[in-house]
């Protein structure tokens, strides 16, 4: 599809390089300025020529180097792109993380009885010292997280 493009594009300024612009008289005395060439009964034809004025910035630089300017400037725009992408979905992670850190801390504060799992999968309760050993690490997870 790309050079599909290209070629078009490549096509059409080769074209409008080309262009020619003819100026005549037509039967009313109306002047006529158009890109195809006049009927023959015309008067006092005229023929233009018509040069692409460069743009401005391009003056001198082949078509190649145009071309990989683009290239240059549409990889560096995916290259944005990807890196926008990432930082998105790892400033949606440390908000994930901040939010379940925030919770694990409120569990810990909260009095209520907390059960945990051993090794072996078997339910054990926490007693004081241990509910605050995991209050000061839920403390520590919301410091980091949550930036």
């Amino acid at each position: 599809m790309k050079r599909f493009v290209l070629a078009a594009a490549a096509l059409l300024l080769a074209v409008a390089a080309q262009a020619q612009i003819y100026q005549w008289q037509d039967e009313n005395k109306r002047t006529v300025i158009s890109d195809l060439p006049p009927p023959p009964q015309a008067r006092q034809q005229r023929k233009i020529d018509a040069e692409a004025p460069p743009a401005s910035g391009d003056q001198g630089k082949t078509t190649a180097d145009r071309e990989m300017e683009f290239r240059k400037r549409q990889k560096e725009s995916q290259e944005n792109a990807a890196q926008a992408e990432k930082e998105r979905r790892a400033a949606a992670l440390r908000q994930e993380n901040c939010e379940a850190s925030r919770q694990a801390l409120r569990v810990m504060e909260s009095g209520e009885r907390v059960v945990m799992l051993d090794s072996k999968g078997e339910r054990y309760f926490l007693d004081d010292a241990q509910r605050a050993q995991e209050a000061a690490k839920a403390r520590e997870a919301v410091r980091i997280n949550c930036r």
